[in-house]
């Protein structure tokens, strides 16, 4: 048996991450940081863990929320180089992720701006669903914008942020209240020659059919007033697959 994801934010793993905290910024305490890591680290689920790591962040540098944004731009290294790489080359900056998540409210266009750049070295799809849920019409208007982006990881994060059912996060009916722009960001994208994001753009649907089949068929069948190109032909059978 492989590996559990949970297990790779050991110790070990938190001594590199403060090492680079702290050599960015002398105030950040390690010693508090892996003091309360090495303390309450044991077998808890892979979330409460990232949850741990974002308390053990606030514990060791107390700033302002965009002061800890500006520190974490400060060592989160180069963007992904392909459409792969969020999970085996981003993998360690997912508590930075969890962090933004937790205080993204605090400041919505500084975490925008913020979400932006790390979701080309991770993926902001968990860190903009606070956004989302609390400042709706902001976030799909931002959502729209990002879905004609040169980069395709903040197009795929215009998708798959908005999913009504995105695993691991709590359920949103954004698209549904706002389904116009819903509509208008997975239309933008239905023809994109990324898998990455054709894959996004399928869920998106399938949680849809889940929800709204009507809103779904009404969807599909304004894109089949064009001729369908073989992506969005790929899109329309993942987002059906379950019916």
């Amino acid at each position: 048996m492989g590996k559990k994801l949970v297990s790779y934010y050991d110790l070990s793993y938190a001594t590199d991450i403060a090492n680079k905290l702290k050599s960015s910024d002398s105030k950040f305490d390690a010693e508090i940081f892996l003091d309360y890591l090495n303390t309450n680290l044991g077998t808890e689920t892979f979330l409460v863990r990232q949850d741990l790591y974002v308390n053990a962040f606030e514990l060791a540098l107390n700033i302002e929320y965009k002061d800890y944004l500006e520190l974490f731009k400060s060592i989160w290294g180069s963007e992904l180089k392909k459409e792969t790489g969020m999970f085996t080359e981003g993998w360690w900056l997912w508590p930075i992720g969890r962090f933004v998540e937790r205080h993204a409210n605090e400041d919505p266009i500084a975490s925008y701006v913020f979400i932006k750049e790390f979701t080309k070295r991770q993926t902001g799809e968990y860190a903009i669903r606070p956004l989302l849920i609390q400042h709706t019409e902001l976030t799909m208007k931002t959502m729209l914008a990002w879905s004609t982006d040169q980069n395709v990881h903040v197009r795929r994060l215009a998708s798959e942020g908005i999913r009504i059912h995105l695993p691991w996060a709590p359920k949103t009916v954004a698209a549904l209240n706002y389904f116009d722009i819903y509509k208008t960001i997975l239309t933008n994208l239905k023809n994109d020659t990324s898998k990455f994001i054709q894959k996004s753009v399928g869920n998106n649907l399938n949680d849809l059919y889940k929800e709204n089949q009507s809103l779904a068929d009404e969807m599909i069948n304004s894109w089949r007033e064009d001729e369908l190109t073989a992506a969005t032909k790929w899109i329309i059978k993942h987002g059906q697959r379950r019916l």
